[in-house]
């Protein structure tokens, strides 16, 4: 999935879900959502530097941390695992890590009750901008450094009332899977794009991306542009798009667990013929990759990275140093061939046992 935006969306005033998957929507645009940051001003993760003296220096001082996250997930797990690295390098102790199960008002509660605990830092991702707004402000009123991971929120002015954002390089990421596909094939193919639509930046940004870059490759023709809202609608997406323009030879998916009922909806059909590309990475369609199944490739973040960089932009925020307000993450694109390698950059742990055998034989050819 997006391992970040499995929230509970709001019903739009403007469509009913129950039409989604039955109506064309080639002529409806990718939404953008609000407020939206300026990822061409950004800094990039290597720029921002802790330095061993720099750790040292916070050594001398007894500071807490506390996470408060949207949900859990791999995915979230390798971003605590990063900051918890960083801020433990720098003599930070981590005394609350607290998961919201995509619930914002639960959320609320979690940054009320580790304010009392009073930290010198808070890392987050808001499920709802405007539901946290007014606690985050309260802890940072207290002294908490804010971090917060891609979703802004509204009327916050850096470095005033947050040290900075990080995120993946949402477009970069956009474009590179146009970029794949066209690697695939020079010669004319039929497209289908089956995007997030729902408000919500991240998604809504490397798709917008993504569809912007099909402008570069002249042969992606675009014969099909389908929404959803919630993963568990993808099956029937797909299997709209297929029965309405069978023509379709290649598929882009906003995220990997939604493309997880894409390749169901193609199995069904029996298409093997079609090529999927997404971004993020789950077991199962890393299992369909390495059998040279339907998926084609996957564009992946690195959120182990985005853990260190968001300890770091903290810590440098603590020692009165200028971060940026919005610092990207970079990606990767993961292929049958370099799984492991992918996977390894994510997440800094060993590939899950049950992709290991098909690994293995791939390496072995």
């Amino acid at each position: 999935m997006n391992k970040r935006c499995r929230v509970k969306q709001k019903k739009p005033q403007w469509r009913q879900f129950a039409l989604m998957c039955l109506l064309p929507v080639l002529s409806l645009p990718v939404r953008a959502a609000t407020p939206a940051l300026d990822l061409t001003t950004a800094a990039r993760a290597e720029q921002v530097i802790l330095t061993p003296a720099q750790q040292q220096q916070l050594k001398t001082t007894k500071r807490r941390a506390a996470l408060v996250w949207h949900g859990s997930s791999a995915w979230i797990n390798a971003v605590t695992a990063g900051a918890r690295a960083e801020f433990t390098a720098a003599g930070v102790d981590v005394v609350a890590v607290t998961d919201a199960n995509f619930d914002p008002a639960r959320q609320v509660a979690d940054i009320e009750n580790v304010t009392t605990m009073q930290p010198d830092f808070i890392l987050t991702l808001a499920i709802d901008p405007s539901s946290v707004k007014s606690s985050l402000q309260r802890a940072a009123k207290q002294g908490a450094k804010l971090v917060l991971l891609s979703n802004p929120v509204a009327g916050f002015q850096h470095p005033a009332d947050y040290a900075g954002i990080v995120t993946d390089d949402m477009i970069g990421m956009g474009r590179r899977a146009a970029s794949v596909l066209a690697e695939y094939s020079n010669k004319p193919v039929k497209v289908g794009m089956i995007f997030h639509d729902a408000d919500y930046f991240i998604t809504n940004t490397r798709d917008q991306a993504f569809a912007n870059a099909l402008k570069a490759h002249p042969q992606l023709q675009l014969v099909a542009r389908k929404g959803f809202v919630r993963e568990q609608e993808t099956s029937d997406v797909a299997a709209a798009l297929l029965l309405q323009h069978p023509e379709t030879e290649l598929i882009y998916v906003s995220w990997d667990s939604a493309a997880e009922g894409v390749l169901e909806a193609l199995r069904a059909a029996g298409r093997k013929d079609i090529r999927v590309v997404t971004h993020d990475l789950g077991v199962n369609n890393l299992l369909d990759l390495a059998r040279d199944g339907n998926m084609l490739a996957t564009i992946a973040d690195q959120p182990y990275l985005i853990g260190q960089t968001m300890a770091k932009v903290a810590l440098l925020a603590e020692l009165q140093q200028p971060t940026p307000a919005l610092t990207l993450v970079p990606f990767d694109t993961v292929h049958r061939h370099n799984i492991s390698e992918g996977w390894l950059r994510a997440f800094h742990s060993q590939l899950p046992a049950v992709l290991q055998p098909f690994i293995a034989t791939e390496n072995s050819r």
